[in-house]
């Protein structure tokens, strides 16, 4: 059964068994999809802040981009684990002939790219949701402006569990070039990120 398909109380209850699936990086998506969710629920809120019919138009396309983006979250969850299990299944493959070995060492490296293209859409994805925050935080009803915060707080968290990920499986990849993007791009995922929170909550204190 995915674990999507799961009630709250046995997906916890998978999150704190001794198999390391589900582990921190189903939890990042888990976080960045709830947050992504909060910050649609409070543009669907009534008695919103927006006054013009472009305003309103702004606030609901953002409410919906992150209705899509929780969606995607939500698939990650289950994606990060399926991307661990490959990881572990390419370790488990014969080397006691030197073609083996060179089969096991290509299927590690294929694995090793999946464990870390999702975690790496999982921050994508996040990011992609704080910057429809500061859209929800200028329109959306003031009255929910602590849920927007949360959001936001579920949002990074996600982010940067997922830059966690990314990270200690970077050591694995013998292709420094595409090493060397994915450590660019997740840098410049967090200082966008970082400078969206920044920007959202400014708009709910201003």
């Amino acid at each position: 059964m995915k674990l999507t398909d799961r009630g709250v109380n046995e997906l916890l209850a998978a999150f704190r068994s001794p198999d390391p699936t589900p582990g921190g990086g189903s939890a990042s998506a888990l976080s960045g999809a709830t947050g992504a969710s909060l910050l649609t629920m409070v543009a669907g809120l009534p008695k919103p802040l927006a006054a013009t019919v472009e305003d309103i138009e702004r606030l609901h396309a953002a409410g919906s981009r992150c209705s899509d983006l929780a969606v995607r979250l939500e698939t990650l969850i289950d994606r990060d684990s399926e991307a661990y299990d490959l990881v572990i299944d390419a370790y488990r493959l014969p080397k006691a002939t030197d073609e083996e070995t060179a089969v096991r060492s290509g299927r590690i490296q294929e694995a090793m790219r999946a464990a870390i293209e999702t975690p790496l859409d999982v921050m994508r994805a996040c990011r992609s949701a704080i910057e429809q925050a500061a859209v929800v935080a200028r329109f959306a009803n003031r009255n929910a402006s602590s849920d927007v915060q949360v959001g936001l707080e579920l949002l990074g968290a996600g982010l940067r569990g997922a830059r966690l990920n990314v990270q200690i499986n970077l050591d694995s990849v013998k292709d420094l070039e595409y090493a060397a993007r994915v450590k660019s791009e997740t840098e410049r995922l967090l200082n966008e990120a970082d400078t969206g929170i920044v920007a959202a909550r400014g708009l709910l204190q201003g």
